[in-house]
């Protein structure tokens, strides 16, 4: 009976572990939640069965329990050992086992449950999709007016709103899939398909914001346009209300009220700007607006162009009624002003030029007397030139006397620029007369002088025995007077200017025929000079007398090689030229004493060689210098020439300048065509 229990107890062991192991077996096969649904859907129907077996095994349990303790109530004491072993070990596989069951239904049944909520998440979100695509896909709709094209960004701001509050969402459902997918691997809900869900959600959040971003953008610009539109309403009624204050406000002078006038067009002229920019803004409205709304603001903005218009032409026709009424007074008041700024231009002009006339107390010399006499000529011209401003000052007079108002302050002023003028003109001819009549005594004061000096050297020569100092101290008064007609000729185009072409002519006839005179009476000097060296050469040997002469000689040679270097200006011209004179002076004087050294050449041929040769050197000598003396009174002549007329260029670029800087500090501006005038006057 023992040994019938135990062996009973050990079979149901055995069967229970092999039942166990089965089951674990099975659990084991389906313990996996990767693949698809439907295998997952099949592994969890198979868990299922095997926890519903799970009372089965609770019963093979109390089985073995009950022959437990039957067989240990019969067993030895080294019998129970073996059977409380086997029963701690079935106990433990079976506590694994249907903790195992456990285990893996649950998991599968949980993985299937997260599936199957995530799949109805999914739905909801591509039917909320479906739904948002289906509302944004039709095109904006154009609205009557900004009160309802602001509705319209308002529900589209609420379907954006309703997008970027779907993140949330797609946010959980993009985790659950990825939580999934670790799982399951299944690709239903691998990286494409997350991706794909988050494409399609940020294509329908790109739309939504586009579609806000382009109703801002319209609605936005209605709005600009509508206040641009009340400011430019409330810019008018402020331009109308003043110009019909301007227009009723008679106590004002015409002057004020043009005034205002003139802002008013300004403004109106800046609202025609404003107007046209109301229009260009109204073209893009316009395009965003229904035909019905767009007509109403074409309507709007013609009557505002209708008003700026009206409001243009009235203050064109105000403003030419004022400009009527202030054309005669303005004009009166201009002429006037012009005239006598006109007038005090024309007396500072008188006055620089009588000031520069002031010919100072003392003695000039003739080179300030002609430096006199051309300012006096310079000042005539200007003075000849200034005749138009006078006939222009009367001629203006005459102009203001066709208005009502008094004129007789211009005219007086008038009357008293020309009094200045006529003052002006005497004291310059004057001055002209006198200058021109001192100069004239000046040219004439070296003819005088030789004249006596004529008379002195025929008294001279006539004496029957003159001294030889004498003879040298007339020789040397000759050719200063040389040297001064030689001045005087070279002055032809100074005493042409002075003294007219007739009396010049004759004065320069005087000078020439006192130049031959002077000639004669210097030859007739040498020719005494010489016989009264004859005389001391009679006692004197040929060698004593012909070593002077070759000396003399040498030493003119010598003068003329330095005379070779040309002068720097006219006064070293003018002073070479004298130099030269002398030369020629000392070597007529030395071919005198050479005829009366051939006197003592007898029959010596050495002596009549020597001569020969002396004489012939002499020659040359005065044949290179008659040549240098022709070429240096052409330079003077043509330096003094250049002088004068260099000295009458200065004299009228002074008075030009002096002209010109009168216009420059005039305080009040000379008419443009009086200018012109005068200016032509002194480029001619």
């Amino acid at each position: 009976m023992t040994q019938q229990l135990q062996d009973e107890f050990d079979s149901s062991v055995e069967n229970a572990e092999a039942w166990m192991k089965a089951i674990q077996e099975r659990l084991s096969i389906n313990d996996n939640t990767k693949g698809p649904r439907s295998a997952l859907e099949a592994r969890l129907r198979e868990t299922e069965k095997i926890r519903d077996l799970e009372p089965e095994g609770m019963l093979k349990m109390d089985l073995i329990l009950a022959k437990a303790d039957a067989a240990l109530h019969c067993i030895s004491e080294d019998k129970k050992h073996e059977v409380l072993s086997k029963l701690r070990h079935i106990k433990a596989l079976w506590e694994e086992t249907a903790i195992y069951i456990t285990h893996c239904h649950s998991r599968i049944e949980w993985v299937w449950l997260h599936w199957s909520e995530y799949l109805k998440a999914q739905d909801e979100f591509y039917i909320w999709i479906h739904n948002m695509r289906v509302t944004l896909e039709p095109d904006i709709e154009l609205q009557l007016g900004l009160r309802e094209k602001q509705w319209q960004l308002s529900h589209a701001q609420v379907l954006l709103n309703d997008v970027l509050n779907q993140s949330v969402l797609l946010e959980t459902l993009l985790e659950e899939a990825a939580s999934l997918f670790n799982r399951i691997g299944d690709p239903s809900v691998d990286e494409d398909a997350q991706k794909k869900m988050k494409e399609e959600y940020e294509g329908i959040r790109e739309e939504a914001q586009s579609r806000v971003k382009l109703l801002e953008k319209i609605t936005e610009e209605h709005k600009q346009y509508s206040a641009n539109v009340n400011q430019f309403q409330l810019w008018l009624n402020d331009v109308t209300e003043r110009l019909n204050c301007c227009i009723g406000e008679a106590t004002k002078s015409a002057d004020d009220r043009l005034k205002a006038l003139k802002e008013i067009a300004k403004n109106i002229r800046n609202g025609a700007k404003k107007l046209k920019h109301l229009e260009n803004q109204c073209t893009d409205v316009i395009q965003n607006t229904s035909p019905l709304g767009a007509e109403r603001l074409k309507d709007e903005l013609d009557e505002l162009r209708k008003a700026l218009e009206k409001l243009k032409l009235l203050s064109s026709e105000e403003e030419q009624r004022l400009l009527k009424i202030q054309q005669l007074e303005s004009a009166y008041k201009s002429q006037a002003r012009q005239l006598e700024a006109d007038i005090q231009e024309f007396r500072k002009d008188l006055q620089k030029l009588e000031n520069d006339l002031d010919p100072g107390e003392r003695e000039k010399t003739e080179d300030e007397f002609v430096a006199q006499w051309r300012k006096c000529n310079a000042t005539r011209a200007v003075l000849a030139a200034e005749e138009s401003k006078v006939e222009r000052l009367k001629a203006q007079l005459k102009e203001l006397l066709r208005f009502s108002q008094d004129v007789q302050p211009h005219a007086d002023s008038v009357v008293s620029a020309i009094r200045d003028y006529q003052s002006v003109k005497g004291k310059t001819s004057k001055m002209s007369a006198d200058t021109e009549a001192q100069l004239s005594s000046l040219f004439q004061n070296p003819l005088q002088s030789f004249e006596q000096w004529k008379l002195t050297v025929q008294m001279l020569l006539e004496t029957p025995e003159p001294a030889l100092d004498q003879i040298e101290a007339a020789l040397a008064e000759s050719s200063q007077f040389k040297e001064k007609l030689m001045t005087l000729q070279l002055k032809k185009d100074l005493l042409n200017n002075i003294l007219g072409e007739e009396k010049a002519k004759s004065f320069l006839e005087e000078v020439a025929e006192a130049s031959r005179e002077r000639e004669i009476l210097h030859k007739s000097l040498l020719q005494s000079k010489s016989k009264l060296q004859n005389l001391i050469l009679q006692h004197k040997d040929f060698d004593a007398a012909f070593a002077p002469l070759q000396k003399k000689l040498f030493a003119i040679k010598a003068k003329l090689d330095l005379e070779n270097e040309p002068q720097p200006n006219l006064l070293g011209k003018k002073t070479q030229l004298q130099r030269l004179q002398m030369i020629q002076d000392d070597l007529a004087e030395l071919a005198v004493q050479m005829e009366e050294v051939e006197k003592l050449v007898q029959s010596n041929a050495t002596h009549r060689h020597e001569m020969n040769q002396l004489t012939s050197d002499i020659q040359a000598l005065k044949r290179s210098l008659e040549m240098m003396v022709q070429q240096t009174e052409e330079h003077v002549q043509k330096h003094w020439a250049f002088n004068d007329k260099l000295s009458d260029l200065q004299q009228w670029i002074t008075a030009t300048t002096e002209k010109i800087g009168s216009y420059q500090d005039a305080d009040v501006k000379q008419s443009n065509d009086s200018r012109v005038a005068d200016l032509e006057v002194f480029s001619s």
